[in-house]
C-alpha cells in the first residue's frame, strides 16, 4: 500500500492499495482534545487498506475494532465499484452507512452536516464541471483555495466546539495550526491499472505535487 506516515505513532490518514481501496480519515475535534490513553487512529487506514474490497474492509472492521479504543473519527473507505462512510464515536459498534456515485466531502464535520468549507469544494467542483475542466487538473487548486466562505467570527463545526474562520479554507494557515501536506489518488475502473498518488510534501498552496506511484513495492 502506499500512504503518509504518522511519525508519532506509525499509522496513516489515507492509504491505498494495489486492488484500488483507499481508505482516509478525518479526525472529529474534541473540546477537551485527543485522549492520549486511546489508541491511535492512524492504524485503522492501514487495516482497511489490508483488503481486496471495500466491502471486505468494512465488514472487518466492524468484527475487530471498538470505536472506544480510538479517539472519535470519520472514514470514507471505497473502491473500483463501492464507496462507505465510517463513524467512530462513543458506542462499541462503527456507523457504517454505504454511499452512491457522485460527489462526497469530508471535512471535521460529519458527513452531510453544514459546512462552509464542503459547500465551497462542492461548488468549485460543480463550476469545473460545467466548463469542461478535468476532475483530476482541477484538485490541487482546490486543496491550495484560501478562500473562506463568509461566517460569523467563529462557526461551530461540530457540537460544542467552535472554530475559528481560517480553519474554513481547504488550505489552512493559522499561528498554531495549519495544512501540513495533501495527496490525491485516482482510481481506475479498470483492475489491471495500478492507482495514482500524487503528494505535496508541504502545505499544496507552495509545495508541488510530486507523482510517489513510482513507489509500489518492486517499482
Amino acid at each position: 500500500m502506499l500512504g503518509g506516515r504518522d511519525e508519532l505513532a506509525g499509522g496513516t490518514w489515507l492509504a491505498v492499495n494495489e486492488h484500488g481501496v483507499v481508505a482516509g480519515l478525518t479526525n472529529r475535534p474534541s473540546p477537551a482534545g485527543r485522549d492520549p490513553t486511546k489508541r491511535s487512529r492512524g492504524e485503522l487506514p492501514r487495516l482497511l487498506a489490508e483488503h481486496c474490497s471495500a466491502t471486505a474492509a468494512v465488514a472487518d472492521l466492524m468484527q475487530r475494532i471498538r470505536s472506544s479504543d480510538y479517539n472519535p473519527a470519520w472514514f470514507l473507505v471505497g473502491d473500483r465499484r463501492s464507496l462507505y462512510y465510517v463513524e467512530l464515536a462513543a458506542s462499541d459498534t462503527p456507523a457504517v452507512r454505504q454511499l452512491g456515485p457522485g460527489v462526497h466531502v469530508l471535512e471535521n464535520v460529519p458527513l452531510g452536516s453544514a459546512s462552509p468549507k464542503v459547500d465551497r469544494v462542492c461548488s468549485s467542483i460543480a463550476t469545473a464541471s460545467a466548463t469542461g475542466i478535468p476532475l483530476w487538473s482541477l484538485l490541487p487548486s482546490v486543496l491550495a483555495d484560501h478562500v473562506v466562505v463568509a461566517t460569523g467570527p467563529e462557526w461551530s463545526g461540530h457540537g460544542d466546539t467552535a472554530r475559528s474562520r481560517a480553519t474554513l479554507a481547504s488550505c489552512v494557515h493559522t499561528t498554531d495550526y495549519g495544512t501540513r501536506s495533501a495527496t490525491l489518488v485516482r482510481v481506475s475502473l479498470n483492475p489491471g491499472d495500478r492507482p495514482e498518488m500524487l503528494v505535496a510534501d508541504g502545505p499544496p498552496c507552495t509545495a508541488p505535487f510530486v507523482d510517489v506511484t513510482r513507489h509500489w513495492s518492486g517499482d
